[in-house]
């Protein structure tokens, strides 16, 4: 598996890989990788001729309160989980390398990253978009794989793609889970183990909000609110949001029926935490 520093070696080894093989697989991270990372990169690795995995922590997408200074950045046990999941190579560049003195360009993103996470973390979109679409252009991939955790940043990439007609594909995998069911997240790393058990109440909240989905209950306000309750009963679980809305629009819904997304955040010994489920109702 090879390191590479530079965006000049990247674009090299890029177009010598495009090349030689007919399919290349990015998967983009900032690091602190775990088993959500291994596994988009196994996915890669197993239907793909070559698959670069990216590190870097990007400051834009980090807001003035954040945690950019203090965000895990542990190189070695990422390369070492990297090579093991299947990596053809790891792109490390520096925020001085992505973003030489003079930078001023952004990316603008619509109407997805109204809501939620954007609300609640002005800028970050425009930060997530600008650098995915210098990784994108960097690495050349065929495909490029995002986990389902962060589902309104995954669609907002998808939108990018289909919008400026990129070459590319964009899949989005399934979350993986923790046994308490507690979504897999660099941040979980800044948990207590009592603070992690806590936290599992934000995927038992969804599964509960599903299961009423299932057995009847059309009302977005009820669930919701029962979902913003389940949580706020659990100490220390502070919600931000619990909301059922449009799995394509990420709109409200006024009646709980077609395809939707039940989506949370909430802070948790001060770690601020999201996750959804996808759901279907007829």
């Amino acid at each position: 598996m090879r390191v590479i520093r530079t965006p000049a070696r990247m674009r090299a080894m890029a177009s010598a890989l495009r090349r030689r093989h007919r399919t290349v697989g990015l998967v983009p991270t900032m690091g602190a990788l775990h088993e959500g990372h291994a596994s988009l990169i196994r996915a890669s690795a197993a239907r793909y001729d070559a698959t670069i995995v990216s590190i870097f922590v990007n400051p834009l997408q980090f807001g003035p309160r954040e945690d950019f200074r203090r965000y895990p950045r542990p190189l070695r046990q990422d390369l070492a989980l990297a090579a093991a999941s299947g990596a053809t190579a790891v792109f490390i560049p520096s925020v001085l390398a992505m973003y030489p003195p003079g930078f001023c360009t952004g990316l603008e993103v619509g109407p997805l990253a109204g809501r939620w996470e954007g609300r609640a973390r002005p800028g970050h979109f425009r930060g997530v978009a600008t650098v995915v679409l210098k990784l994108f252009n960097l690495v050349q991939p065929t495909h490029a794989l995002f986990g389902q955790k962060d589902y309104q940043q995954a669609l907002i990439i998808q939108q990018l793609t289909r919008d400026l007609q990129l070459p590319l594909t964009v899949r989005m995998l399934p979350t993986v889970r923790e046994p308490g069911g507690l979504a897999l997240s660099s941040r979980n790393r800044s948990l207590t183990p009592g603070g992690r058990r806590r936290a599992a109440v934000l995927s038992a909240a969804l599964r509960q909000a599903r299961a009423r989905l299932a057995a009847g209950e059309r009302r977005p306000a009820r669930i919701e609110a029962q979902m913003r309750r389940m949580m706020q009963a659990e100490r220390g679980v502070r919600v931000e949001y619990a909301a059922v809305v449009d799995a394509r629009t990420l709109e409200p819904v006024r009646a709980a029926r077609g395809r939707l997304a039940l989506l949370v955040a909430a802070r948790v010994e001060g770690v601020r935490l999201i996750d959804n489920l996808l759901v279907g109702v007829s």
